[in-house]
């Protein structure tokens, strides 16, 4: 079905004043530039720091010293998890104990300021992680690095804790970021040695882009690294537009305006799959929406009590009017493409156990409840309204109360811990068990939001992390699951997938674990 490419006035308006054109010709090619429609522009480039629009930018100007592996599947390209090839790095050796890796720096690997990388580069990155004491600490820390020290200037030698598996994956990520250290001393003060306030603002990595400039509220433009080592993207600069109305968004990839539109609601999403001028991309992301229950905190200090909101949960209406038949249902902390992906959340929808369960609680007349939420995903305010309606047939009584984003981030913040019941979506970078598992339900994990404190569940998956014999790893990532899934802290409902919404001439999309965008993998093909 070719939709009609009408835009009401208040999106016209709006298109106008970021002088977009709304002539009857597509504007597909604008050379080899990339239009975007971004809900707004990046607040921040720190990896360390997340702000808007940080990841979205720091996933396409920094690179890892590993990468994983791609395989075609069905005509695409997907990772393979399994399997970790050098990147930055160009080889790397093990000690037997498995506690000693030696990195070789690819050479011929530049950053747009024309500085070669080199081992300084890592020491001094992994440096600032620590001095800043952020997200780059917390993987530094999961994958048991001791030290980084240059050995000379194109080796750079990891020393760990303990062997583990956990290791290579996090240097696939953008974070720790490898940073043109020579570029970003010149930044440097007294008071900020690490050029903080200057990365904030500005980018300096090895990637395939790098930031030219940023109009706050407006937009922002990057440019190709003229120097990047691997193979030159079709697209040499992105244009980043501010669009904050999803409608907007959606006209403007109907009619040609902009060739991509990020975070469009899943019922625009169905629409726009009939639309010819519109190439939507889905994939069933590991990335769960989930209700969770702090066990430090009553009523969900009993287990009784989160296994009824387990059993009272219709997920089936949830399936249909949340997620309208195109999400996958969740059946673990764990989803596939993650290794050792079982189906161990068994709780399906029984209003009766729930009530038993509520019965021998302590609460045969039910009880009453408040489910906090924000607006980080489309889904959280429909998700809570549906758990709303399903609970209360159990009996509990759940008042839907939304709170401000930061609020959300404060109050769930590790070590606060002040929300009893409260939406979330659970995803990382890092698609490894081990890691996912610390991550999100050890009791010291980075994302640990709900404050999990079960010490059988940390034992199994601490295990886990160092376990090197792959069947005995397996058993223990599975006994994790249904450890976890047990103890039902989370209430898994849907994967709601990625969805990503492109001119008709768009290809090349492929799914990333940090679930972003990568300019480089696009190219326009009439």
């Amino acid at each position: 079905m070719n939709h009609p490419r009408r835009l009401l006035p208040a999106a016209a308006a709006l298109l106008a004043g970021l002088g977009l054109a709304l002539g009857s010709a597509p504007a597909l090619a604008q050379g080899n530039t990339l239009v975007a429609a971004m809900v707004s522009t990046p607040r921040g480039f720190d990896p360390d720091i997340w702000v808007p629009g940080q990841i979205e930018s720091s996933v396409n100007v920094y690179e890892g010293l590993t990468r994983f592996d791609t395989r075609m599947v069905e005509g695409r390209a997907v990772i393979d998890p399994a399997t970790i090839e050098p990147h930055l790095a160009e080889s790397w050796t093990v000690s037997e104990d498995g506690k000693e890796y030696l990195f070789r720096l690819r050479p011929g690997v530049k950053s747009p300021f024309g500085n070669e990388i080199s081992a300084a580069d890592v020491v001094w990155t992994f440096e600032k992680s620590n001095a800043q004491r952020r997200t780059g600490l917390f993987i530094r820390n999961v994958a048991r690095i001791e030290s980084v020290e240059a050995v000379s200037p194109r080796e750079v030698r990891f020393r760990l804790r303990d062997a583990n598996r956990i290791f290579l994956s996090v240097l696939t990520l953008h974070i720790p970021a490898i940073f043109d250290s020579t570029e970003a001393k010149k930044h440097a003060t007294a008071e900020d040695p690490f050029a903080a306030r200057w990365l904030g603002a500005n980018t300096a990595g090895y990637g395939p882009y790098h930031v030219q400039s940023v109009t706050a509220g407006q937009q922002a433009v990057f440019i190709a690294n003229p120097n990047y080592a691997f193979e030159r993207p079709f697209y040499s600069r992105i244009v980043w537009r501010e669009v904050p109305s999803p409608a907007t968004r959606v006209a403007l990839v109907r009619t040609g305006q902009v060739q991509y539109a990020e975070q469009i609601p899943l019922q625009q999403v169905a629409d726009l799959r009939r639309d010819r001028n519109v190439r939507v991309e889905s994939v069933a992301a590991p990335g769960s929406a989930t209700v969770r229950m702090n066990p430090r905190i009553a009523p969900f200090d009993d287990q009784r009590v989160r296994q009824a909101v387990a059993y009272a949960t219709d997920y089936e209406a949830i399936g249909q009017a949340v997620f309208l038949g195109l999400g996958t249902r969740s059946r673990s902390m764990l989803n596939p493409p993650i290794p050792g992906a079982i189906d161990a959340y068994t709780f399906d929808t029984d209003y009766d156990r729930a009530k038993a369960l509520l019965a021998e609680a302590g609460h045969p007349n039910g009880l009453d409840v408040t489910l906090e939420y924000s607006t980080n995903w489309w889904w959280e305010e429909p998700l809570a309204l549906q758990m709303q309606a399903s609970l209360a047939r159990a009996g509990i009584r759940v008042t839907p109360r939304r709170i401000p984003a930061t609020e959300m981030t404060a109050r769930r913040a590790v070590r606060v811990w002040s929300l009893p019941f409260m939406t979330h979506l659970t995803s990382s970078f890092v698609p490894d068990p081990s890691y996912n598992m610390f991550l999100t339900a050890h009791s010291r994990g980075g994302s640990n939001v709900n404050g999990n404190n079960n010490e059988a569940l940390d034992r199994l998956i601490d295990a886990s992390v160092v376990e090197r014999d792959q069947a005995k790893w397996l058993e223990l990532v599975a006994q994790a699951q249904r450890a976890q899934a047990e103890s039902a802290t989370f209430v898994e409902t849907f994967l709601p997938g990625t969805h990503e919404v492109f001119a008709a001439c768009m290809r090349g999309f492929q799914w990333r674990p940090h679930n972003r965008l990568v300019w480089k993998d696009l190219a326009c093909q009439r």
